[in-house]
Parts: C-alpha cells; sequence; structure tokens
C-alpha cells in the first residue's frame, strides 16, 4: 500500500462514529523515513482544526523538549492511534481504537521505525501492554518485532503536572541516546 493509498483509505473510513464528526483527518505529519515515530493517543481540537498531530499546547511542550536534546521534528514522524478527535477530548473507545489500528500499523509498516515513543499512557497500554504502568514503567526500552518501543508522559499531563518535567527531560535525553546508538 502507497503512502496516498493509505490516506485516502482513512480519509474515508466512517467505520466508527467519529468519522462522521470530525473537522479533519488527522493521519500525521513528519519524515515519512524517520529513524523515530512519536505515537499518541487521539486528536485534540487544535488537530482537528488543522489536520495535523501535536500542534496545541501540548505539541508546542513536545517541541521544546526535541529541542532540547537536539532532534529535529522534520526528523520524526507523529501519528496518533485514533485519526478523528472523539468528543470532549474523552480517551478513545477499545472500538474505535481497533478501526484506527490498521492505519497505524501500515504507518509503521511503510516508515519501518527503528524506534516507537508512546506519548502517554494510553498509547503505551495499546502498542506495549495493556496493564502499562507510565509512572513505573515510563523511559523504559521494550523490543517489538525489528524495532524499540518506549513510552513517556503525555505533554498534556505535564501542562497539568509540571512536576514530571524532569523525568520527561531524562526520558528523551535516554530516547536520543538510544536513537545515537541504534544509527
Amino acid at each position: 500500500m502507497t503512502w496516498e493509498e493509505l490516506e485516502s483509505a482513512a480519509r474515508a473510513c466512517h467505520a466508527c462514529p467519529l468519522g462522521d464528526t470530525r473537522t479533519n483527518l488527522v493521519f500525521g505529519t513528519g519524515n515519512r523515513e524517520a529513524d523515530l515515530m512519536f505515537v499518541g493517543e487521539a486528536p485534540g481540537a487544535k488537530e482537528d482544526e488543522q489536520g495535523i498531530p501535536f500542534v496545541g499546547a501540548a505539541g508546542k511542550l513536545l517541541d521544546r523538549y526535541l529541542e532540547a536534546v537536539d532532534i529535529s521534528r522534520d526528523d520524526v514522524y507523529i501519528a496518533n492511534i485514533i485519526k478523528c478527535r472523539p468528543p470532549n477530548n474523552r480517551d478513545p473507545l477499545p472500538a474505535e481504537e481497533a478501526c484506527c489500528m490498521p492505519f497505524l500499523r501500515e504507518q509503521v509498516k511503510l516508515i519501518r521505525p527503528k524506534m516507537i515513543v508512546c506519548l502517554g499512557r494510553i498509547a503505551a497500554m495499546k502498542l506495549i501492554k495493556p496493564d502499562f504502568k507510565i509512572t513505573s514503567e515510563h523511559g523504559q526500552f521494550f523490543e517489538k518485532g525489528d524495532f524499540l518501543i518506549s513510552a513517556v508522559y503525555h505533554p498534556a499531563l505535564l501542562l497539568r503536572d509540571p512536576r514530571k518535567k524532569e523525568d520527561m527531560l531524562i526520558d528523551m535525553k535516554a530516547i536520543k541516546a538510544k536513537l545515537d546508538e541504534l544509527s
């Protein structure tokens, strides 16, 4: 499947009710040959408006962390499990995740990243393990198929709980170091 075919299929998708309520599909953005891929849970209001993941306040904070560890946003690919915004930014429902997971799997197959970093608990529970505990397992690396996978705090959480910002910086430094090892 090509990128164009995949994005076209996602645009045409109405497998769950979110396809009927979105303003824009939030497919993904960035380098389609990236070694590093970030995956969040679902788009928020700003993302739904612009059709680009992580462009609101949480996205700006993510950008600052990327800059702090000398990773360019242009060098990574950013996507979400869910491609359409859930109402009132609620957590995605399992049925919605199930409808969108094939799109994310195809994105991963096309990119073939060396590392995937889950942004937050929900993405980690879906991609790493169902009982993932973000407070105790953030920053750890897991092998999944041909790539490493890790999870960090979701930037939106850091906006609500700034005490976790230092942990995020430590995790991002470890991600950068591991990425440099893999290159």
